[in-house]
């Protein structure tokens, strides 16, 4: 796959009244395959993951988003409208399993780019709340060269 996009992304985690956001612009690919968009970029050093490939996943109808890492430290996180879901997830540490619970997942996206929004509560497996978490994601065409 070409990086032919210009991936930004903006996440914001909010915990204990605490807002800390990040924010990310890398190249990357962008598919429609199979009834859902695949946003696929390279992680870098600044991120923490670097030497992995994160793949984020949405279905046309906005019902569910998968966040794929693949490398060293792998993961997955669904989230889906109107279901909990528990996930893998690894960390310089070690691994953990987390509750994902969907907010609001809405997509604009075509051939050409455009936007991903969701929002969604993590909790430790016990059911205690750990943080909500934002994520905007802008996807756009690089001009040809």
């Amino acid at each position: 796959m070409e990086d032919k996009y210009l991936i930004t992304i903006k996440g914001t985690m909010e915990q204990r009244g605490d807002t800390d956001t990040v924010e990310l612009m890398t190249r990357g690919s962008l598919v429609h395959k199979d009834g859902a968009y695949y946003i696929v970029y390279k992680e870098t050093e600044a991120t923490g993951y670097a030497g992995c490939t994160t793949t984020v996943k949405v279905a046309d109808d906005a019902r569910k988003v998968s966040m794929l890492r693949f490398g060293k430290q792998t993961s997955q996180l669904v989230i889906e409208k109107g279901t909990r879901h528990l996930c893998h997830y690894e960390t310089g540490y070690g691994a953990i399993s987390l509750g994902v619970s969907a907010d609001v997942i809405e997509h604009a996206l075509d051939e050409n780019g455009g936007k991903l929004q969701f929002s969604y509560t993590l909790d430790s497996g016990a059911e205690s709340f750990i943080s909500r978490n934002l994520v905007d994601i802008t996807v756009d065409k690089l001009p040809e060269s």
